[in-house]
């Protein structure tokens, strides 16, 4: 259980953060960066959710993802050592469960005939500013992996790459099932 009593500690005022591990880090950690940015993204997956009156189900999606995100976050917060005992970490079923919702909103959706550009309804362009940030997650993600030293659970940088294009089925979804997608038009302008 958490309990967070006081908000502010006065500990990072030096440029520092602690890991779930108690080691200090400098705040622009690739670490802290990774953990940071799915953050991001679950905060912007919660503007989404104010916009799904009509989407029960999608928000339930979405607030089952808000949680693994959190969970990601303390993933990330607790690298793995040898030997160290075993924290909370990301689970293939997590993805697998991802995958059956990506599947199932993706079953009534109009076939492509173009790239998306992000609009539409309020709630599509929320999830594809959320689908950007989950992209720039992974990637940074990706890079702490390749880091000696730095492990990133596989299940994790699994998780991140299915969400992202969770949420852009499920911008389309909000968008009238592809109805309402605003497609490219390549050299529209020129």
């Amino acid at each position: 259980m958490v309990v967070l009593n006081r908000i502010y500690t006065r500990t990072g005022d030096d440029g520092t953060t602690a890991l779930g591990s108690g080691e200090r880090r400098p705040k622009y950690d690739c670490r802290i960066a990774a953990y940071g940015t799915v953050d991001e993204t679950n905060a912007v997956i919660g503007i989404v959710r104010l916009h799904l009156a009509e989407a029960p189900e999608l928000d339930r999606m979405l607030g089952l993802i808000q949680n693994d995100l959190f969970d990601l976050g303390a993933d990330l917060a607790v690298p793995q050592r040898d030997g160290a005992a075993e924290r909370l970490r990301m689970l293939s079923t997590q993805v697998a469960r991802l995958e059956r919702d990506i599947d199932a909103l993706n079953a009534g959706l109009a076939p492509l005939t173009s790239f998306v550009l992000p609009g539409g309804t309020p709630a599509a362009a929320y999830l594809h500013l959320a689908r950007t940030i989950c992209r720039r997650a992974e990637r940074i993600m990706v890079e702490l992996a390749a880091k000696p030293d730095e492990p990133v659970s596989a299940a994790a940088i699994q998780y991140m790459n299915r969400l992202s294009d969770f949420l852009f089925v499920a911008s389309r979804s909000v968008n009238n099932n592809g109805a309402g997608d605003v497609l490219w038009v390549p050299g529209q302008n020129r």
